[in-house]
């Protein structure tokens, strides 16, 4: 093969890989954990139903999800309860925005954001990168969802009926239609459901 055709081949394959990572547009995706009654916490915040399905050794696909993954958008209350537990914040290697009405200065990666969620979300979007993760909490959930912002939903479904706490879904939403992709059941019971947005 030639300089001239070796060269040829080089700059279709460089433009055919440019045009189908510009096809590969950014989604926001919802990833999360519910009752089987559609609750993520009790009423007063407790999420130690969660760890009925713990199991050594199972993730439930959660690193396969994160790679997938590198700007993350979480309400602020979601994030004081994580930090309330003791933990580090699971997300620190991300760009992260922290949706809320009071300012505060950001850290490192993490942005607190009090402008308009739509423009936000439509910013990246636009912006090349991996996919953008919800990490709840509802308010947020349904701040986006009302605002059909949501592409993806992994939901989780936890077999307990908690009978009360705080609502993953609240009315108010337009209809949204869903294709199913996937199911899949796990040995404690967890069954993971995996819908998109029609267009």
């Amino acid at each position: 093969m030639g300089l001239f055709d070796f060269l040829v081949r080089k700059f279709w394959f460089s433009f055919a890989r440019n045009v189908n990572a510009a096809m590969q547009k950014r989604r926001l995706i919802l990833y999360i954990a519910m009752s089987l009654d559609g609750y993520i916490a009790t009423t007063d915040n407790d999420l130690s139903f969660l760890s009925l399905v713990e199991k050594q050794g199972e993730d439930y696909g959660y690193a396969d999800f994160i790679k997938t993954i590198d700007t993350v958008i979480m309400g602020r209350k979601t994030y004081d309860k994580v930090l309330s537990l003791g933990f580090d914040y699971p997300h620190k290697d991300m760009r992260s925005y922290i949706i809320t009405r009071t300012p505060r200065p950001d850290s490192n990666k993490i942005k607190f954001y009090t402008g308009n969620i739509r423009e936000l979300i439509t910013d990246l979007k636009s912006k090349p990168g991996k996919n953008i993760f919800c990490d709840g909490g509802a308010e947020i959930v349904n701040l986006l969802l009302k605002q059909d912002l949501i592409d993806i939903l992994i939901i989780s479904v936890i077999p307990i009926l908690l009978g009360d706490g705080i609502s993953l879904f609240k009315s108010g939403r337009p209809m949204v239609n869903l294709e199913l992709v996937s199911t899949k059941a796990f040995e404690k019971g967890l069954v993971q459901l995996h819908y998109q947005k029609l267009s």
